[in-house]
């Protein structure tokens, strides 16, 4: 064939083909013909982006039937400021900035991102394409939707960075609840303005050290990353319903399988061959091996390199969600981490282990601050765990409230006798008070922490000092049990005295708490300066170029990956 009927030929195809895509995914026709002159391509993208606009802002963001914009509105106030001119590709040929883009884009998993969160797919095939062919090039309507595509993955990456994906909670405290579309707009103008998209995208992340210790541990983890893609197991299942322990036992052989311990043929095991494959995979993992099915192994089962990247994600996410600029002091719980340190101008003054509540129990999440300190505090039992725990058991021994050292009170704070009680008419609750007096056997310890909060649950002491020495940790009934109380008490005292120091209200001091928990005295102390708290549930961080992973003992994690990740 002549060279030029060639070209006549390719031309025509070309034609044929952009007309039966626009004409399939019903979008506006764009780009039917190609322009030879790269001086008047841009004119031609400039129509077709506002054409595109407009019909995604009658089709909900969608652009044709495979792609849809997540920011069509803020795309459209930035091309609509800006005559519908492309920005990232000028006369047949790529801008330097969208090279930038398209490469965060490809290792947007540095970030703790998703790179198909960004039309990543679309974008690589229409690289290729207009990288590759000449002719190609010639089509506005493929440079049009590789603008479109690139300007909303943009104001995708921007909200994920500064907002994150995570829906504000009730105890979010990040000041941008909710970003105003003008806010993306205004990002890429500054980027247009000074193309430095490295400089950009940092700016918009948290300032908090903990974060950039844990994202700066994500190369490391990456290099090392198991790519493998194992079968997630749920767990508990309904064991009264056939139907779902059938799936269970299906999904788990499944599992177990791709760890090679047993054969997954379409057999259903026997309970010796399910034994004997859970035996085998608690010896690998260096678990109690007893063949016994439990939350620990299935736990244990669904920890991948692929979910604790997951976890990575959600835990960036949530630093997200904390205020812009911490406070210069203040108290920092993290319960999977089973630790409590205390920040001063950005140093760690004090790091303890904490025991916090069991699964059943969850210590609430929550930000306060310390208002006061009690030396040989009582204890008042909450109605949750009397409900729960105590009532059941005085229904068959009255006496039980006195056997562990607890009295009963009325209204009035008057002692009443357990024995004359009818416990049977009881279900949810009592009218009365269960009340430890202070001592060293008190559950609280020798010293308590009250901060205002709808939970009934402090820091404290406790009189069972031996279990800090568990690696597992979630043991009480919500309260958050603190090691190094003392040390604790020493700095809020310290704190206190530094910045009230001769004003009339401080009456105690270091020497004070020592001397009166010496003679085992009861005293409630005012703290004047609060100390800000805030308990939070993070299951990693970085250290030193590396992440440490720590027990989803709530399942909060789970949670948070089904809803936001479970498609990743």
């Amino acid at each position: 064939m002549p060279q030029r009927m060639k070209i006549y030929f390719l031309i025509g195809s070309c034609l044929f083909s952009v007309f039966l895509f626009s004409c399939n995914n019903a979008s506006p026709k764009n780009g039917q013909a190609l322009i030879a002159d790269p001086a008047k391509i841009n004119d031609r993208v400039a129509d077709d982006i506002k054409a595109s606009l407009d019909f995604a802002e009658q089709h909900e963001g969608k652009l044709d039937d495979s792609t849809r914009l997540s920011f069509s509105n803020a795309t459209k106030l930035f091309y609509s400021n800006n005559n519908f001119s492309p920005i990232w590709s000028g006369k047949g040929k790529w801008e330097p900035i969208s090279d930038s883009l398209y490469q965060y884009v490809e290792n947007a998993v540095l970030d703790g991102l998703f790179r198909d969160d960004y039309h990543y797919q679309h974008l690589k095939n229409l690289r290729t394409r207009l990288n590759s062919d000449s002719l190609l090039r010639m089509d506005p309507a493929q440079w049009t939707r590789a603008d479109l595509l690139l300007t909303d993955g943009f104001m995708h990456i921007v909200h994920d960075l500064k907002q994150g994906r995570l829906q504000p909670d009730s105890i979010t405290l990040s000041s941008d609840t909710a970003l105003a579309e003008t806010y993306f707009s205004d990002q890429l103008t500054a980027l247009m303005a000074k193309p430095l998209l490295k400089n950009l995208f940092n700016s918009l992340q948290p300032k908090n050290k903990d974060y950039w210790e844990l994202k700066n541990g994500i190369p490391a983890f990456l290099d090392s990353m198991d790519n493998k893609v194992y079968t997630y197991v749920n767990y508990p299942y309904r064991k009264n319903d056939p139907k779902d322990s059938l799936i269970f036992i299906k999904t788990l052989q499944k599992r177990l399988s791709e760890s090679g311990l047993m054969d997954n043929n379409g057999q259903l095991p026997d309970t010796a061959q399910l034994r004997s494959a859970i035996s085998k995979y608690q010896k690998l993992k260096g678990l109690t091996v007893d063949g016994k099915l439990s939350s620990v192994l299935v736990r244990t089962l669904n920890i991948s390199d692929a979910e604790r990247y997951k976890r990575i994600a959600i835990t960036l996410d949530r630093y997200k969600q904390l205020p812009d600029k911490m406070p210069e002091k203040y108290i920092w719980v993290n319960l999977p981490g089973f630790y409590l340190k205390v920040i001063n101008h950005d140093t760690i003054a004090l790091l303890s282990k904490i025991i916090c509540g069991k699964p059943d129990t969850r210590t609430p999440l929550l930000n306060s601050q310390i208002i006061d300190m009690v030396t040989y505090p009582t204890w008042t039992v909450p109605t949750s765990i009397i409900a729960k725990s105590y009532l059941p058991k005085l229904k068959n021994n009255p006496n039980y409230l006195n056997k562990i050292g607890l009295k009963l009170l009325n209204g009035k704070g008057e002692a009443v006798n357990a024995a004359e009680v009818d416990w049977a008419k009881y279900s949810k609750g009592i009218p009365f008070k269960v009340m430890q007096e202070s001592g060293d056997n008190n559950a609280l310890g020798v010293m308590k922490f009250n901060f205002n909060n709808p939970y009934a649950v402090y820091l404290h002491d406790t009189n069972e000092r031996y279990l800090f020495k568990n690696a597992s940790r979630a043991l009480s009934h919500g309260c958050v049990r603190v090691q190094e109380w003392q040390k604790l008490a020493f700095f809020i005292a310290r704190n206190d005295s530094a910045l009230h120091s001769g004003t009339e209200g401080i009456h105690y001091n270091t020497d004070s708490i020592v001397n009166w928990i010496a003679h085992k005295e009861r005293h409630r102390i005012e703290v004047r300066a609060s100390v800000p708290l805030f308990i939070r549930y993070f299951s990693c961080e970085g250290k030193n170029g590396k992440i440490q992973f720590f027990s989803d003992i709530y399942g909060e994690d789970k949670v948070l990956r089904d809803k936001y990740f479970a498609k990743k």
